[in-house]
């Protein structure tokens, strides 16, 4: 068995999934753990984590080399100056409305800031409600660092939705000299080397000693890695909710769109609060599968759903009181299944066509990433509506970590 071995671990909505790679980058072992409490809890995502690790053969385990940890993004907390959790992190899909007037000051000029759902919002909010001696650290970037047992690093593109500039290479001017200032990050580009796993946890998890930390990445930037995007190609993460992305010439700044650097191209793209998560709603992953063999893809519902988890939506309409539809509820549950797969599509289509104004085209091909993508039904009602050939990834987010740490300088 060979000496190295390079991993990802992928910080989802619902739980973790490690993918473990051997030095030709094939895969070498993989699970998943739901979290035992709720997302926000920080708490959650390290006893996942533990649990993860535990289940990583002990060869495995103990040759583990480096590890890259990839996170929702724009999910938000606040520790103490010891990295211990102040309360529960504020989620991507919440907005924080409250800040508004502050965050339209700090950000003028900047659109893509000025909105509930940045991380600027958030990180006002907690400032709120804890003061300003605390640290300000992003869901993958936290865990980072409790790996280390040390929190002053940040990954550029978790921090964008923050204010970090990542074609300047620094905070915005207006963060001068706040009181804040002090609680953000020191800013590292993904697949860095930051350090070596504290000593005492890697004896307390069994882990290699010299095991290295990579600095980690967005979960949809990680997506993007594991399905090798080319310059026409288009990506679509059907996971909890659906995220759109596609390479371009120079970076976008816009309301609900996030311009990113991955593997030496620019990345724009925007995320709905729409996606798997209102399927789980209704049906189990077994009843999606059975219901789904019953739909005619090539008819039409005439049933016109706006299926978000909730009120408020981020892309490819930025509005924190958007409400949804969800009925009426026809009496066929296959229908209903129907009816909401149309819903996404359409939301996902409305995603590309502003991608397409704001970049001048459309990609000549979608690549799918994520639990969605596995649903062929569902995959010729979204061709169907979006007009543009998809084809499916099997590769997983915690699989494109593993790329990143075994690519790391």
């Amino acid at each position: 068995m060979p000496d190295n071995f390079y991993g990802g671990l992928d910080f989802g909505t619902s739980g973790v999934r490690i993918s473990i790679i051997d030095l030709h980058k094939e895969l070498v072992y993989s699970n998943s753990v739901p979290y035992l409490y709720s997302f926000k809890n920080p708490n959650s995502w390290i006893n996942s984590c533990e649990k993860i690790l535990d289940s990583i053969p002990v060869e495995v385990k103990s040759n583990l080399n480096k590890l890259a940890i990839s996170g929702t993004s724009g999910t938000l907390m606040a520790s103490n100056l010891k990295g211990e959790p102040m309360g529960e992190a504020i989620p991507y899909h919440q907005a924080c409305n409250e800040s508004k007037i502050l965050v339209e000051s700090l950000t003028f000029g900047e659109d893509h800031l000025q909105t509930p759902y940045s991380s600027l919002a958030k990180a006002l909010n907690l400032i709120d409600k804890y003061g300003t001696n605390i640290l300000l650290r992003h869901q993958s970037d936290w865990i980072t660092g409790w790996f280390l047992k040390d929190w002053t690093y940040g990954e550029e593109g978790n921090n964008l939705k923050l204010g970090w500039d990542i074609k300047k290479g620094s905070w915005p001017i207006s963060f001068l000299n706040t009181s804040w200032q002090k609680c953000l990050p020191e800013i590292i580009k993904s697949g860095k080397i930051i350090g070596q796993v504290n000593s005492d946890l890697a004896k307390k998890l069994n882990l290699n000693k010299q095991l290295i930390l990579i600095s980690g990445t967005t979960d949809s930037n990680a997506s993007l890695i594991a399905a090798s995007l080319g310059k026409e190609d288009g990506l679509t993460v059907l996971g909890t909710t659906i995220v759109v992305k596609k390479i371009i010439d120079k970076p976008v700044k816009e309301l609900g769109i996030t311009t990113h650097r991955v593997s030496g191209n620019w990345i724009c793209g925007g995320a709905s609060n729409a996606g798997c998560g209102i399927l789980s709603k209704f049906f189990s992953d077994l009843e999606i599968k059975e219901l789904s063999r019953q739909i005619n893809p090539s008819k039409n519902t005439s049933l016109n759903l706006l299926p978000l988890n909730s009120k408020g939506e981020r892309f490819p309409i930025n509005n924190s009181n958007l409400e949804p539809i969800l009925g009426p509820r026809p009496v066929s549950d296959s229908l209903y299944l129907h009816a909401l797969f149309e819903g996404l599509a359409k939301i996902e289509l409305k995603g590309w066509e502003k991608l397409g104004e704001l970049t001048g085209s459309l990609p000549k091909k979608i690549i799918t990433i994520g639990g969605g993508s596995k649903n062929p039904q569902w995959r010729k009602i979204r061709e169907k509506i979006i007009n543009i050939p998809i084809v499916s990834c099997n590769k997983t987010t915690s699989f494109g970590t593993a790329l990143l740490a075994i690519n790391s300088k």
